[in-house]
């Protein structure tokens, strides 16, 4: 089974890009985060005609995920639990039916940017870390909540986490950004502590490695890239790892999303 992940950055600027790398790469499943689109306006026909069920938890014009799935797809599921007066749409659930059913959850990480510190140096309450940070608490607590299950399931999409210094050409560029401040990176290992599998450090290792490149600056031009699309795998599903690969050529094609697709094979 073949499921990819991809930060598209809109739909409707990806409509012409997205189908295509589809045709070509052809996963069973594909986790997209960005649609930037209400449920009703996403493009499914586009999708379908491809033989893939189209399940969203969109939004307007911001954030916004989707599964497309060539395999039955049960108990969709929309939004992480925890917060009930959370409107974004960064979160679904869906387990997908082939020869070993595994639990996809498909996730939109906040980004956190502006950071904003007290003076004692924690996150402004309410502000955009303070979200951020909050927001993997909540994670935390769901992939809690699913390992306790016995079913197979992966956790992927932008996390908007560079892990380590490693997974960016310049770390010392994002040293008090929110992507890699102590306190997110520290969030990030607590919940790989609970016993997840990096899909992509099980099976490459060392720098030069990315799937995010900004539009400014040259920075495809000079592969000054970050690595923040993420796949991690419960223990059971890690047993079924087979690959795990970025599609970097996708970002010099005609009008890219700033992000690539990251892919698993999985024995399932």
């Amino acid at each position: 089974m073949k499921i990819a992940t991809f930060n598209i950055n809109g739909i409707k600027a990806r409509a012409q890009a997205l189908p295509a790398w589809l045709d070509e790469a052809q996963p069973d499943v594909a986790l997209l985060q960005e649609i930037k689109s209400v449920d009703e306006a996403f493009p499914r026909e586009l999708f379908e005609d491809r033989g893939y069920i189209v399940e969203t938890h969109g939004q307007k014009s911001f954030n916004g995920v989707a599964i497309l799935s060539k395999l039955p797809l049960e108990d969709v599921t929309r939004g992480l639990p925890g917060d009930d007066s959370d409107e974004q749409a960064r979160w679904i659930e869906a387990t997908v039916i082939g020869k070993t059913p595994i639990r996809v959850c498909g996730l939109y990480l906040p980004n956190g940017n502006p950071v904003e510190l007290q003076d004692d140096g924690t996150p402004v309450p309410g502000g955009k870390y303070d979200y951020k940070l909050r927001w993997m608490e909540r994670l935390h607590a769901r992939a809690q909540e699913l390992l306790a299950g016995e079913e197979p399931f992966l956790m992927a999409g932008d996390y908007n986490i560079i892990p380590q210094d490693e997974d960016a050409r310049r770390p010392e560029a994002w040293q008090q950004d929110a992507l890699a401040r102590p306190e997110s990176r520290a969030a990030f290992r607590r919940l790989m502590n609970l016993g997840f599998t990096e899909a992509f450090r099980a099976r490459t290792f060392g720098p030069g490695h990315y799937s995010f490149w900004d539009y400014q600056a040259g920075a495809w031009n000079r592969d000054d890239g970050i690595r923040i699309d993420h796949f991690l795998l419960s223990p059971a599903c890690a047993d079924l790892l087979r690959d795990c690969q970025i599609d970097k050529e996708v970002r010099g094609r005609e009008k890219p999303s700033d992000h690539v697709p990251v892919w698993v094979d999985l024995d399932a």
